[in-house]
């Protein structure tokens, strides 16, 4: 499935706890759920332009890239800049029961949404037994 923990992330938020401030803002918030058998993958990506979102899987890993760029123009003279703009990065840790060939991506509203199906090979399923009348029995 995905992997839940991201040492990076970690070491960013004990940073912010001890000194109070993030060490670098939180580009892309995200939360994953399973529904059926489809993990879904909502990441916040507000003021960003669609064609500069990238999507790439490589082996198991899915790499999230986006840019947002300022409202203003170089030679401005900000008052308040708190909205963080460049380029953001995530990656994510599929694991091998996840079907990589079958992503569905669509971005509304400000938040990417992916949909990534469980593998066929690691959905459940029952198990035939044979036996019964092509049995002969021991003893008669």
């Amino acid at each position: 499935m995905l992997m839940r923990t991201d040492p990076f992330r970690e070491l960013d938020r004990l940073v912010e706890r001890v000194w109070g401030t993030a060490a670098h803002p939180a580009g892309m918030p995200m939360d994953a759920w399973r529904e059926g058998d489809t993990f879904v993958v909502e990441l916040d990506l507000p003021g960003v332009n669609p064609e500069s979102i990238d999507l790439d899987v490589e082996r198991n890993v899915l790499t999230v890239k986006a840019e947002r760029k300022p409202a203003y123009g170089e030679g401005t003279d900000t008052v308040i800049t708190e909205r963080p703009a460049g380029t953001f990065s995530r990656q994510l840790f599929l694991g091998d029961t996840l079907d990589t060939e079958r992503i569905e991506a669509s971005y509304e509203a400000g938040v990417l949404k992916l949909q990534i199906p469980v593998a066929e090979q690691a959905k459940p399923r029952k198990i035939a037994i044979s036996g019964g009348s092509d049995r002969k029995e021991l003893g008669s």
